[in-house]
């Protein structure tokens, strides 16, 4: 079992005259922020000027400086902006305002495990990473809970990275649910595999999929988004609670028997593991991370015209005009801020 961290092992006043800049103010970066200044934190924004950032951070209440400056301000850096951009702002704004002894953190280690950042010996560098959407850190927070994160201490050049990577998560409220001490680069291998091969690449896969059999057999592409796509997140849910067999004993007896009959079918479970195998291998040696980082750098054109795709797919052209007739079409658990 990996080592986890509760409330009890965290001691908040290891940020006490610390100053924590917050990089980015999206999705995590205003949980983040909030969470650290109602547990008595004193925080700062760092945005590129002139984003669309700026003046809701404001409004809420922070000092917000451009990157630079907020980077030689601070005691302690979080990156909170999306992977394909940190790099070229760290060594723009970063790197050339870190002093000896800061610390500088991540939510993902994307960039420190494909060294497209690379720390000067000098600086504490720390993994603090909840597994939950911001808006989920923020309410949990509120709620006088807290969202499980993951920690690693990359980098202690201080001897104090330890104390503060877990003061730092116990004042955004992670230290409530409890913190898995892991290493950025098993972080950021399993985070991308889970995504790629089952989380968001696998299953918009597989719906996808059935959508497009059942209306290719005639039938409602209506009803082939609810049994096919909607309904999957009651499953997710009872699987969330209590594991497959709790879903299991609160779905049908028939549909747990088509489960096991068709499940294997539908996915050869061999040769499905060996091409997880492949991706995972990809993974591992950096083949993914080329890619992502090149598509970047020549205009994303292949990711465009695969979101352009999507979008115009019949199962989302349905599904949004089924949720527009649904009571729950304003539900308010959608989180489309930026990162």
């Amino acid at each position: 079992m990996a080592k986890m961290y509760y409330e009890k092992d965290c001691d908040i006043s290891a940020l006490d005259g610390k100053k924590i800049a917050i990089v980015g103010y999206g999705s995590q970066g205003h949980a983040h922020a909030q969470n650290l200044r109602d547990s008595g934190c004193d925080v700062i924004i760092g945005l590129r000027k002139g984003g669309k950032s700026w003046a809701v951070a404001e409004k809420d209440g922070f000092t917000v400086m451009e990157v630079a400056e907020a980077t030689k301000a601070a005691d302690i850096i979080m990156i909170l902006i999306n992977d394909e951009a940190q790099a070229d702002m760290y060594r723009k704004d970063i790197a050339p305002n870190l002093t000896s002894g800061k610390a500088i953190a991540f939510a993902h280690g994307f960039n420190i495990r494909y060294k497209q950042i690379v720390p000067p010996a000098d600086i504490d560098v720390f993994m603090a990473a909840p597994k939950g959407p911001g808006h989920t850190v923020r309410s949990q927070y509120v709620a006088g809970k807290g969202v499980p994160c993951l920690v690693a201490f990359e980098q202690d050049a201080t001897g104090k990275c330890r104390d503060i990577a877990l003061a730092y998560i116990a004042g955004i409220g992670g230290a409530r649910a409890g913190i898995m001490e892991t290493t950025m680069n098993e972080e950021t291998e399993t985070d991308l595999f889970g995504e790629q091969t089952v989380l968001c690449g696998g299953v918009v896969d597989l719906m996808r999929c059935g959508f497009e059999v059942l209306t290719e057999a005639g039938y409602a592409p209506e009803n082939a988004y609810f049994e096919c796509i909607h309904e999957m997140k009651l499953i997710i849910d009872l699987i969330n609670k209590g594991g497959v067999q709790a879903m299991n004993y609160s779905i049908s007896d028939t549909a747990e028997y088509g489960e096991y009959v068709s499940g294997p079918r539908v996915l050869p479970y061999e040769q499905t593991k060996a091409n997880m195998r492949a991706v995972l291998s990809d993974i591992q040696d950096g083949t993914f991370a080329g890619k992502w980082i090149a598509e970047n750098k020549n205009g994303r054109t292949f990711f465009n015209s695969k979101r352009e795709q999507l979008k115009k797919h019949p199962m989302e052209v349905v599904g949004k005009e089924l949720r527009e007739h649904m009571l729950w079409k304003n539900d308010s658990d959608l989180d489309t801020a930026s990162n």
